[in-house]
């Protein structure tokens, strides 16, 4: 039971992004990249604004912290959070590249494949164990990508550049726990702006003049980036990166659901058949914990 709390940041981390085509699909006139760029230069903005007004101390704290360690210490701490911010970026860059000129299909497999990538790079890196169950889970996960991908390898590829980006920052991220998780978020995303920055004057279209864009951007700002990547950090705070990995798959899952019943998109046989395995791999992915949170909850039924 300790551990549900841990699980379910990571469920509603997910389940956020999940929902992202409800807040994105209005500004389907914008540009890409310009959704891009001012979503990360408002959640820098956001974040350093709430650290400097209202985080003093803990910024003291994580401060004296780092002057504390060993000179190594601080050049490694140092080296993961630029990598992290690189990942970060090249994720958004992938994702946004792939959906705008090779195929939506590719950037809905990539979170699919995300997971299997991080278990894997969890089992070669952090040596975190799996049991049979799992490693048939991923099989099944898998299968899943295979079968949404069949007719075009070049698809599964480019999904999974852009899902070894999130699973590689994921792998980091539990690694990098001994500071402040909202001031880590905080210097990501300013190092993604700073990364950003020199090619916002060369990529940017005009500014945009509609009151709704910058409403949506804000709500994109807070509620589809900065709470789910802080929700994201918590839960690997507690439970092991292939675990969050697997849980990610309901991102890619809600987001087929609303294609069909929101969106009006047809939906294959295939398809339901791919999200399906793929929703029944991650039950048994995590089947031990759901039957020890079952018991528990009837034990305390009967109390």
């Amino acid at each position: 039971m300790k551990q549900l709390k841990y699980y379910f940041a990571a469920v509603i981390a997910f389940a956020i992004w999940g929902t992202f085509s409800l807040v994105l699909k209005p500004l389907h006139g914008y540009s890409s990249l310009d959704i891009l760029f001012y979503r990360v230069f408002s959640c820098a903005v956001i974040m350093s604004l709430i650290s400097i007004l209202f985080r003093g101390q803990q910024l003291k704290e994580n401060l004296d912290i780092f002057n504390s360690l060993a000179r190594k210490a601080r050049q490694q701490i140092i080296g993961l959070n630029i990598v992290s911010s690189v990942l970060l970026t090249a994720n958004w860059f992938s994702f946004i590249y792939v959906m705008n000129h090779i195929s939506v299909r590719a950037t809905s497999v990539a979170y699919l494949v995300c997971p299997i990538i991080t278990t894997i790079l969890a089992f070669l890196i952090l040596r975190e164990k799996l049991n049979r169950l799992q490693w048939l889970s991923v099989a099944l996960s898998g299968l899943g990508c295979i079968l949404l991908s069949y007719s075009n390898l070049m698809d599964m590829l480019y999904s999974s550049l852009i899902g070894f980006s999130y699973a590689a920052y994921l792998i980091i991220q539990s690694i990098n726990k001994r500071f402040d998780k909202f001031l880590i978020l905080n210097i990501h995303i300013i190092l993604a702006s700073l990364i950003l920055l020199p090619f916002f004057p060369a990529y940017s279209g005009a500014v945009p003049a509609e009151f709704k864009f910058y409403i949506f951007i804000e709500v994109i700002a807070v509620m589809y980036t900065i709470l789910p990547l802080l929700l994201n950090l918590y839960a690997l705070s507690g439970i092991s990166s292939s675990r969050v990995g697997m849980i990610l798959n309901i991102n890619p899952i809600i987001a087929f659901i609303l294609a069909g019943t929101v969106y009006g998109e047809k939906l294959s046989l295939i398809q339901i058949l791919a999200y399906s395995i793929i929703f029944l791999a991650v039950i048994i992915f995590n089947v031990k914990e759901i039957l020890s949170v079952r018991v528990k909850l009837a034990g305390l039924k009967q109390k």
